[in-house]
């Protein structure tokens, strides 16, 4: 469930401590100049790719692209 939108990306619920965030660049194939153009607060999405962990910082990043 998509938590918060930035102009830089959206922080998503992935049923863990941190949200996990998709940055803009990961949202579509084509360039969007905001997210609020491809997510909604609140939206639930079915599927997200995780394309990377860091976990001494406790950030996951993730992927609407597959």
């Amino acid at each position: 469930v998509v938590r918060n939108i930035t102009d830089f990306g959206a922080f998503v619920d992935i049923g863990l401590k941190n949200d996990g965030m998709i940055h803009i660049s990961k949202m579509s194939e084509k360039r969007i100049a905001h997210p609020l153009e491809v997510l909604s607060v609140n939206q639930y999405l079915a599927r997200v790719q995780v394309i990377s962990v860091d976990r001494e910082r406790g950030k996951v990043g993730l992927s609407l692209k597959f």
